[in-house]
């Protein structure tokens, strides 16, 4: 069944020129697709409000800017910001962290390896001195090899569902509780914390209005393309979750 979008078809060639950008993604075939449909409903809204479509991207980004607009964030909202995320504007901050990792396969046993890990976490947490030997025994990770020892760490360079965790234990001491990630389990154990400092709020607030601004631009782009889409004539295909204009980025890449 062919896609129409406000009664004209999307040919083939338009989706096979917009699928090389979503390779690297889950179901590239229907995000180029929903791509295509979006750029379509955009650029049928700016012919029907008179403006030139020969330039597509001016087009849709003439658009958004005059009518998905939003509004500068002002100075006591990126205060707010700055005080209810001090974490993102602190540098310096580091520990030197050990663990153990048992890794999740798709082969593995995963109540079984559960087990295994809160068996060594109890005997980690009872004799921490032994946490090496622990890890040399047990541990799926190269850092087996020194003892589970993962160096000294700063913010970004581990997965954040491990980094939120390795960042709040105590120095000296092993976490009480199995640590959750794409990974795997862990075993974690901090030897040394360096907290960082906190960069003062002026040095970061054009920093913080422009993530603002781009956070309030996202949102009412997506809001705009949500009635667009709600509004256009859209047949052959269904959208479902798509419909929130999750691809709309795609769509004003470089805009």
């Amino acid at each position: 069944m062919p896609i129409t979008v406000n009664g004209v078809e999307l040919c083939d060639d338009e989706i096979e020129q917009e699928l090389p950008m979503h390779q690297d993604g889950d179901q590239p075939l229907h995000r180029a697709v929903v791509t295509r449909i979006l750029r379509r409903v955009l650029l049928d809204e700016a012919q029907r409000l008179g403006m030139d479509v020969s330039d597509e991207e001016l087009a849709i980004s003439r658009l958004l800017q005059e009518h998905a607009g939003s509004p500068e964030p002002d100075d006591a909202a990126c205060r707010r910001f700055y005080d209810a995320n001090p974490v993102r504007f602190t540098v310096g901050a580091c520990v030197e962290a050990d663990h153990i990792l048992f890794q999740v396969t798709p082969s593995v046993n995963l109540e079984a390896l559960r087990l295994q890990a809160e068996d060594v976490l109890a005997r980690a947490l009872q004799e921490p001195e032994r946490f090496a030997e622990f890890a040399r025994a047990y541990s799926n990770c190269p850092s087996a090899a020194v003892g589970g020892s993962l160096g000294q760490l700063s913010r970004g360079e581990t997965v954040p569902e491990f980094e939120r965790v390795v960042f709040s234990v105590p120095a000296g001491t092993v976490h009480p509780k199995l640590v959750h990630s794409r990974h795997g389990l862990h075993i974690v154990r901090v030897a040394r914390s360096e907290p960082g400092r906190l960069q003062p709020y002026e040095a970061v607030a054009g920093d913080i209005a422009q993530v603002l601004g781009a956070m309030a631009r996202d949102h009412a782009w997506r809001q705009y393309a949500k009635v667009l889409v709600a509004r256009a004539q859209i047949d052959g295909v269904d959208l479902g979750d798509d419909a929130e204009a999750d691809r709309l980025m795609g769509v004003a890449q470089g805009l």
